[in-house]
């Protein structure tokens, strides 16, 4: 994965992913104000560079989260385990806690756009999902791994840059920034008391 935009300062491992794991340092959290009309604007020069839909259609990056509000998940690539199950996570968000909170979630990934469609059926993610087949976007924001984001039109409100293949930004913390209901990701049952 290579990173997520936030402010808050929580557990560096994902914890959906795996309890075990043991936690890597914190980084330093991206500083960005918040509010609907401040955020950093994203870079014309990244902002226009293509990335492909499922079938090899390009979108410009930027157009993606213009008009809206989004949370970008950029994976290091469709092979990696730790990235699979991430977006295996992702795939567990109800449409409908997105719709409630006027949010997009958007996985991109570096691949071919012929290996969305296995992907997405592997993990069972319906949400959205681009490639950026040569690594433009990674290379201009500097990612090596990845990296999650959160924005609003074309401001940039948090940013999270993993410093290795652990260090995802919890999926809860990313949904709070943007105001997203808590997503259950243990898979057992709720108690509840009558």
């Amino acid at each position: 994965m290579q990173g997520a935009m936030a402010a808050l300062s929580v557990a560096p491992v994902t914890r959906q992913i795996s309890s075990r794991a043991a936690p890597a340092p914190a980084p330093a959290p991206v500083p960005v104000p918040s509010g609907p009309e401040s955020g950093q604007p994203l870079a014309a020069a990244v902002a226009d560079l293509p990335v492909l839909d499922v079938s090899g259609r390009r979108v410009l990056f930027g157009a993606l989260f213009r008009e809206r509000r989004a949370v970008v998940v950029f994976v290091r690539h469709f092979l990696c385990y730790i990235c699979k199950e991430y977006v295996e996570d992702l795939a567990k968000i109800p449409k409908s806690f997105l719709q409630e909170a006027n949010v997009t979630l958007i996985v991109i990934g570096q691949s071919s756009y012929h290996h969305i469609e296995p992907f997405c059926k592997l993990t069972g993610y319906s949400h959205e999902i681009y490639v950026d087949p040569e690594r433009e976007i990674y290379k201009r924001l500097g990612m090596k791994r990845g990296e999650e984001i959160a924005s609003s039109g074309n401001n940039i409100h948090f940013i999270h840059r993993d410093r290795n293949r652990l260090d995802h930004k919890p999926i809860n913390s990313v949904l709070q920034l943007v105001g997203v209901q808590h997503v259950d990701f243990t898979g057992r049952p709720s108690v509840i008391h009558v």
